[in-house]
């Protein structure tokens, strides 16, 4: 479960990180369409499946990106920037080309992508992959161990 550094193995780390993206985004996103009384995608005759397939396409970039950055001995957390990034961007291209495929014209999925990208939604999403990102090169940096009772410690320490 650990590295010979000490921190956790990386692709533990990128479970862990996905997982949390998940939970923080979907969260986020409903909580925010709740509050603002606004659809996460906008457009009119769009139905659900882009957003959702958006939303896949940004989980497997992701852990993708975190599970080649993640092998390097000390991750720097800076790439939780690129993380965030990339999240948005492979959650534009899945939510154009499933709206495409379910046959909605090309401005409209345009002006889905758009209209998601300049949105809070947006920055929401970048937020809640910017944090899994830091939190797996966290979990791949920390020497941390689990806290134990006095009684648990060896006499030796």
């Amino acid at each position: 479960m650990s590295t010979p550094s000490g921190g956790m193995r990386p692709g533990l780390a990128t479970a862990f990180a996905v997982v949390g993206f998940g939970a923080l985004a979907i969260c986020g996103l409903g909580i925010l369409s709740l509050v603002t009384g606004q659809d996460v995608v906008a457009v009119r005759g769009l139905g659900p499946i882009p957003g959702a397939v958006g939303f896949g396409a940004a989980v497997i970039a992701i852990a993708a990106t975190l599970a080649t950055v993640l092998r390097v001995p000390r991750p720097s957390y800076a790439i939780s920037v690129p993380v965030g990034i990339v999240a948005l961007l492979s959650y534009l291209a899945g939510l154009v080309v499933a709206a495409l495929l379910v046959g909605v014209d090309a401005a409209r999925a345009l002006a889905a992508a758009g209209g998601f990208a300049v949105s809070w939604f947006g920055v929401l999403l970048v937020a809640a992959a910017a944090i899994s990102g830091w939190t797996a090169v966290a979990l791949v940096r920390t020497r941390a161990t689990p806290p134990r009772w006095a009684w648990e410690r060896d006499e030796d320490e």
